[in-house]
Protein backbone atom coordinates (compact mmCIF):
# COMPACT_ATOMS: atom_id res chain seq x y z
CA UNK A 1 0.00 0.00 0.00
CA UNK A 2 1.46 3.43 -0.78
CA UNK A 3 0.39 6.41 2.13
CA UNK A 4 0.77 9.44 2.39
CA UNK A 5 2.08 10.83 6.11
CA UNK A 6 1.87 14.55 7.20
CA UNK A 7 3.39 15.32 10.54
CA UNK A 8 6.14 12.50 9.98
CA UNK A 9 8.94 14.55 11.02
CA UNK A 10 6.91 15.03 14.59
CA UNK A 11 6.75 12.28 17.69
CA UNK A 12 3.74 10.38 15.89
CA UNK A 13 4.26 10.53 12.99
CA UNK A 14 7.64 10.14 12.43
CA UNK A 15 7.07 6.41 14.50
CA UNK A 16 4.27 5.78 12.30
CA UNK A 17 6.02 6.48 8.95
CA UNK A 18 8.58 4.18 10.51
CA UNK A 19 6.49 1.16 11.53
CA UNK A 20 4.87 1.51 7.99
CA UNK A 21 7.72 1.05 6.04
CA UNK A 22 8.93 -1.82 7.93
CA UNK A 23 5.69 -3.50 7.11
CA UNK A 24 6.54 -2.97 3.78
CA UNK A 25 4.27 -0.19 2.53
CA UNK A 26 5.30 3.09 0.15
CA UNK A 27 5.05 6.23 2.34
CA UNK A 28 5.41 9.19 0.85
CA UNK A 29 5.96 12.47 3.58
CA UNK A 30 6.17 16.42 2.85
CA UNK A 31 8.51 18.06 5.18
CA UNK A 32 9.14 21.55 5.19
CA UNK A 33 12.85 20.80 5.47
CA UNK A 34 13.29 17.36 4.07
CA UNK A 35 17.26 17.29 5.47
CA UNK A 36 14.83 16.66 8.91
CA UNK A 37 13.21 13.66 7.04
CA UNK A 38 16.50 11.82 6.16
CA UNK A 39 16.55 8.98 8.66
CA UNK A 40 13.49 7.93 6.67
CA UNK A 41 14.53 8.55 3.67
CA UNK A 42 17.12 6.40 4.05
CA UNK A 43 14.37 3.86 5.22
CA UNK A 44 12.67 4.36 1.61
CA UNK A 45 10.73 7.01 2.59
CA UNK A 46 9.98 9.20 -0.44
CA UNK A 47 10.64 13.04 0.88
CA UNK A 48 8.94 15.62 -1.08
CA UNK A 49 9.37 19.52 0.13
CA UNK A 50 5.66 20.83 1.27
CA UNK A 51 3.91 22.14 4.26
CA UNK A 52 -0.14 21.27 5.30
CA UNK A 53 0.01 25.29 5.15
CA UNK A 54 0.30 25.31 1.77
CA UNK A 55 -2.37 23.30 -0.13
CA UNK A 56 -0.71 22.94 -3.08
CA UNK A 57 2.64 21.61 -2.24
CA UNK A 58 0.33 18.30 -1.12
CA UNK A 59 -1.08 17.46 -4.50
CA UNK A 60 1.33 16.08 -6.36
CA UNK A 61 2.80 13.90 -2.81
CA UNK A 62 -0.64 12.71 -2.12
CA UNK A 63 -1.28 11.57 -6.08
CA UNK A 64 -1.91 8.10 -6.49
CA UNK A 65 -2.45 7.46 -2.15
CA UNK A 66 -4.24 4.65 -1.66
CA UNK A 67 -4.64 6.18 1.92
CA UNK A 68 -3.74 9.44 4.45
CA UNK A 69 -2.64 9.32 7.76
CA UNK A 70 -2.78 12.99 8.59
CA UNK A 71 -1.19 13.98 11.68
CA UNK A 72 0.35 16.71 11.56
CA UNK A 73 -0.29 19.34 14.86
CA UNK A 74 0.89 22.32 16.64
CA UNK A 75 0.73 21.31 20.38
CA UNK A 76 2.22 23.91 21.90
CA UNK A 77 1.19 25.53 25.78
CA UNK A 78 1.43 28.63 27.60
CA UNK A 79 3.48 30.32 24.39
CA UNK A 80 2.85 33.68 23.60
CA UNK A 81 2.34 33.28 19.70
CA UNK A 82 -0.38 31.32 18.92
CA UNK A 83 -0.80 32.09 15.14
CA UNK A 84 0.55 28.84 14.27
CA UNK A 85 -2.42 26.87 16.08
CA UNK A 86 -4.86 28.57 13.35
CA UNK A 87 -2.64 28.02 10.28
CA UNK A 88 -1.43 24.58 11.33
CA UNK A 89 -4.48 22.94 13.11
CA UNK A 90 -7.41 24.12 11.51
CA UNK A 91 -6.17 25.49 8.02
CA UNK A 92 -3.85 23.19 7.50
CA UNK A 93 -6.14 20.34 8.95
CA UNK A 94 -8.57 21.81 5.68
CA UNK A 95 -5.93 21.60 3.34
CA UNK A 96 -5.19 18.11 3.95
CA UNK A 97 -9.03 16.78 3.63
CA UNK A 98 -10.13 18.82 0.45
CA UNK A 99 -7.04 17.63 -0.97
CA UNK A 100 -7.77 14.05 -0.16
CA UNK A 101 -11.05 14.42 -1.44
CA UNK A 102 -10.51 16.24 -4.83
CA UNK A 103 -7.96 13.42 -5.20
CA UNK A 104 -10.47 10.56 -4.43
CA UNK A 105 -8.44 9.48 -1.57
CA UNK A 106 -9.74 6.19 -0.89
CA UNK A 107 -9.55 6.19 2.66
CA UNK A 108 -7.97 8.36 5.59
CA UNK A 109 -6.97 8.87 9.17
CA UNK A 110 -6.90 11.65 11.31
CA UNK A 111 -5.19 12.47 14.76
CA UNK A 112 -7.51 14.32 16.07
CA UNK A 113 -6.91 14.77 20.78
CA UNK A 114 -9.07 14.14 23.73
CA UNK A 115 -8.58 17.68 24.52
CA UNK A 116 -11.25 18.86 21.92
CA UNK A 117 -13.25 18.08 25.19
CA UNK A 118 -10.93 20.37 27.13
CA UNK A 119 -11.43 19.67 30.93
CA UNK A 120 -13.80 17.08 31.92
CA UNK A 121 -13.39 18.28 35.59
CA UNK A 122 -12.61 14.08 36.15
CA UNK A 123 -15.59 12.15 33.86
CA UNK A 124 -14.46 9.86 31.75
CA UNK A 125 -16.36 10.52 28.67
CA UNK A 126 -16.88 8.83 25.03
CA UNK A 127 -17.17 9.15 21.54
CA UNK A 128 -20.32 11.21 22.00
CA UNK A 129 -19.44 13.41 24.49
CA UNK A 130 -19.73 17.03 23.14
CA UNK A 131 -17.89 20.21 24.71
CA UNK A 132 -19.98 23.63 24.57
CA UNK A 133 -18.09 25.75 26.94
CA UNK A 134 -14.63 27.60 25.94
CA UNK A 135 -11.85 26.35 26.10
CA UNK A 136 -8.86 26.16 28.26
CA UNK A 137 -6.01 26.42 25.51
CA UNK A 138 -5.35 27.91 22.14
CA UNK A 139 -4.23 24.09 21.29
CA UNK A 140 -7.41 23.05 22.63
CA UNK A 141 -9.66 25.19 20.51
CA UNK A 142 -7.91 24.93 17.20
CA UNK A 143 -8.15 21.43 17.78
CA UNK A 144 -11.86 21.13 18.17
CA UNK A 145 -12.32 23.94 15.25
CA UNK A 146 -10.51 21.14 13.02
CA UNK A 147 -12.21 18.42 14.58
CA UNK A 148 -15.66 20.04 13.36
CA UNK A 149 -14.13 20.49 9.98
CA UNK A 150 -13.25 16.86 9.62
CA UNK A 151 -16.68 15.87 10.81
CA UNK A 152 -18.03 18.28 8.10
CA UNK A 153 -16.36 16.58 5.67
CA UNK A 154 -17.27 13.20 6.87
CA UNK A 155 -20.86 14.23 6.06
CA UNK A 156 -19.87 15.75 2.58
CA UNK A 157 -19.25 11.62 2.17
CA UNK A 158 -15.01 12.04 2.76
CA UNK A 159 -14.11 7.91 4.20
CA UNK A 160 -12.34 9.57 6.87
CA UNK A 161 -12.10 7.79 10.15
CA UNK A 162 -11.12 9.99 13.25
CA UNK A 163 -8.46 8.57 16.07
CA UNK A 164 -8.65 11.08 19.36
CA UNK A 165 -5.21 10.03 21.89
CA UNK A 166 -4.97 11.43 25.05
CA UNK A 167 -1.24 12.04 26.48
CA UNK A 168 1.09 10.51 24.44
CA UNK A 169 4.66 9.32 26.09
CA UNK A 170 8.03 7.64 25.39
CA UNK A 171 10.82 7.74 24.32
CA UNK A 172 11.93 10.68 21.62
CA UNK A 173 8.85 12.96 23.40
CA UNK A 174 9.92 16.68 23.31
CA UNK A 175 6.00 17.95 24.75
CA UNK A 176 5.31 19.17 27.61
CA UNK A 177 5.41 16.13 29.73
CA UNK A 178 8.70 15.31 28.43
CA UNK A 179 10.11 18.98 30.28
CA UNK A 180 8.08 17.66 33.19
CA UNK A 181 9.85 14.33 33.82
CA UNK A 182 13.07 15.98 33.26
CA UNK A 183 12.20 18.57 36.10
CA UNK A 184 11.29 15.26 37.98
CA UNK A 185 14.19 13.51 37.42
CA UNK A 186 16.51 16.79 38.08
CA UNK A 187 14.49 17.71 41.44
CA UNK A 188 13.33 20.98 39.94
CA UNK A 189 9.56 19.89 40.00
CA UNK A 190 7.91 23.19 42.04
CA UNK A 191 4.73 20.48 43.01
CA UNK A 192 2.42 18.45 41.49
CA UNK A 193 -1.35 18.83 41.39
CA UNK A 194 -4.23 16.73 43.57
CA UNK A 195 -6.33 15.57 40.69
CA UNK A 196 -5.16 16.58 37.60
CA UNK A 197 -5.51 13.18 35.33
CA UNK A 198 -5.06 12.23 31.98
CA UNK A 199 -5.26 8.82 29.81
CA UNK A 200 -2.03 8.03 29.33
CA UNK A 201 -0.79 5.79 26.23
CA UNK A 202 2.43 4.81 24.97
CA UNK A 203 3.18 6.16 21.58
CA UNK A 204 4.02 2.20 19.52
CA UNK A 205 0.34 1.93 20.91
CA UNK A 206 -0.98 5.18 19.64
CA UNK A 207 0.78 3.96 16.18
CA UNK A 208 -0.50 0.57 16.37
CA UNK A 209 -4.04 2.42 16.96
CA UNK A 210 -3.68 4.50 13.91
CA UNK A 211 -2.95 1.51 11.56
CA UNK A 212 -6.14 -0.28 12.97
CA UNK A 213 -8.07 2.18 12.30
CA UNK A 214 -6.67 2.33 8.57
CA UNK A 215 -7.74 -1.25 8.56
CA UNK A 216 -10.58 -1.81 10.51
CA UNK A 217 -11.93 1.54 11.57
CA UNK A 218 -15.44 2.38 9.86
CA UNK A 219 -15.27 5.34 7.57
CA UNK A 220 -17.33 8.07 9.70
CA UNK A 221 -16.33 7.00 12.99
CA UNK A 222 -14.22 8.68 16.30
CA UNK A 223 -11.92 6.32 18.01
CA UNK A 224 -10.61 7.65 21.58
CA UNK A 225 -7.32 5.68 21.13
CA UNK A 226 -6.38 6.81 25.17
CA UNK A 227 -4.61 4.12 27.27
CA UNK A 228 -5.88 3.53 31.16
CA UNK A 229 -6.81 6.86 33.30
CA UNK A 230 -4.19 7.87 36.03
CA UNK A 231 -3.63 11.38 38.27
CA UNK A 232 -0.45 12.63 37.73
CA UNK A 233 0.21 12.05 41.06
CA UNK A 234 -0.43 8.60 40.15
CA UNK A 235 1.86 8.18 37.44
CA UNK A 236 5.10 10.23 39.21
CA UNK A 237 4.55 7.54 42.23
CA UNK A 238 5.10 4.80 39.18
CA UNK A 239 7.83 7.00 38.50
CA UNK A 240 9.16 7.06 41.53
CA UNK A 241 9.00 3.36 42.21
CA UNK A 242 10.63 2.60 38.65
CA UNK A 243 13.73 5.23 39.06
CA UNK A 244 13.63 6.00 42.91
CA UNK A 245 13.81 9.89 42.30
CA UNK A 246 11.53 11.20 45.48
CA UNK A 247 8.46 13.88 43.69
CA UNK A 248 8.13 16.99 44.80
CA UNK A 249 6.53 17.89 48.58
CA UNK A 250 4.08 20.15 47.23
CA UNK A 251 1.10 19.04 46.32
CA UNK A 252 -1.87 21.46 45.43
CA UNK A 253 -5.57 21.03 44.76
CA UNK A 254 -6.49 21.91 41.45
CA UNK A 255 -9.11 24.83 42.79
CA UNK A 256 -5.90 26.51 43.85
CA UNK A 257 -4.52 26.38 40.71
CA UNK A 258 -7.33 27.02 38.83
CA UNK A 259 -7.19 30.42 41.14
CA UNK A 260 -4.07 30.76 40.54
CA UNK A 261 -4.38 30.89 36.44
CA UNK A 262 -7.36 33.51 36.92
CA UNK A 263 -4.96 35.56 39.12
CA UNK A 264 -2.53 34.91 36.65
CA UNK A 265 -4.65 36.86 33.34
CA UNK A 266 -3.90 40.21 35.11
CA UNK A 267 -0.04 39.52 34.32
CA UNK A 268 -0.84 38.40 30.71
CA UNK A 269 0.94 41.12 28.75
CA UNK A 270 3.80 40.65 30.86
CA UNK A 271 6.72 38.12 29.15
CA UNK A 272 6.48 35.56 32.30
CA UNK A 273 8.00 32.03 32.19
CA UNK A 274 5.80 29.36 31.32
CA UNK A 275 5.10 27.67 33.91
CA UNK A 276 3.06 31.04 35.80
CA UNK A 277 1.30 31.25 32.58
CA UNK A 278 -2.27 31.53 32.97
CA UNK A 279 -3.08 29.24 29.78
CA UNK A 280 -0.47 26.50 31.12
CA UNK A 281 -1.97 26.90 34.82
CA UNK A 282 -5.25 25.91 33.39
CA UNK A 283 -3.76 22.90 31.79
CA UNK A 284 -1.54 21.71 34.39
CA UNK A 285 -5.18 21.48 36.61
CA UNK A 286 -6.85 19.79 33.90
CA UNK A 287 -8.52 16.56 33.55
CA UNK A 288 -8.40 15.28 30.06
CA UNK A 289 -9.75 11.64 30.31
CA UNK A 290 -11.76 9.00 27.86
CA UNK A 291 -13.13 5.62 27.35
CA UNK A 292 -11.37 3.23 24.76
CA UNK A 293 -13.93 0.76 24.84
CA UNK A 294 -15.10 1.72 21.15
CA UNK A 295 -11.55 1.50 20.19
CA UNK A 296 -11.20 -2.23 22.23
CA UNK A 297 -14.44 -3.16 20.82
CA UNK A 298 -14.11 -2.49 16.83
CA UNK A 299 -10.50 -2.47 16.35
CA UNK A 300 -8.68 -4.56 18.70
CA UNK A 301 -6.59 -1.83 20.11
CA UNK A 302 -5.39 -2.61 23.61
CA UNK A 303 -2.78 -0.33 24.97
CA UNK A 304 0.10 -1.40 27.52
CA UNK A 305 -0.56 -0.42 31.30
CA UNK A 306 1.46 2.50 32.64
CA UNK A 307 4.01 1.28 34.30
CA UNK A 308 4.93 -1.10 31.30
CA UNK A 309 5.14 2.30 29.10
CA UNK A 310 7.22 4.22 31.69
CA UNK A 311 9.97 1.86 32.44
CA UNK A 312 11.26 2.30 28.93
CA UNK A 313 9.94 5.86 28.78
CA UNK A 314 12.16 6.18 32.25
CA UNK A 315 15.22 5.12 31.04
CA UNK A 316 15.44 7.41 28.09
CA UNK A 317 14.27 10.53 30.13
CA UNK A 318 17.14 9.51 32.46
CA UNK A 319 19.71 9.37 29.80
CA UNK A 320 18.75 12.95 28.73
CA UNK A 321 18.72 14.26 32.10
CA UNK A 322 21.90 12.43 32.50
CA UNK A 323 21.27 10.43 34.98
CA UNK A 324 21.73 6.72 36.15
CA UNK A 325 19.23 4.32 37.56
CA UNK A 326 19.49 3.60 41.04
CA UNK A 327 19.67 0.10 42.72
Amino acid sequence: MRYFVTGATGFIGGRLARVLLEHGHQVVIVARTPGKAAALQALGAEVHQGDITDRESLRAPMQGADGVFHVAGWYKVGVRNTAPGQAINVEGTRHVLSMMQELAIPKGVYTSTLAINSDTDGRIVDETYHFNGSHISEYDRTKAEAHYIADAFIRAGLPLVIVQPGIVYGPGDESSLHDTFQQYLKGQLPMLIEGTAFSWAHVDDIVEAHILAMDKGRPGESYIIAGDTHTLVEAIGIAQAITHVKPPALVLPRSVVKAMSAFMRVFSPLPLPTMLNGEYLRVSAATYTGSNAKARRELGHNPRPLREGLIPTLAWEMEQAGKTAKP
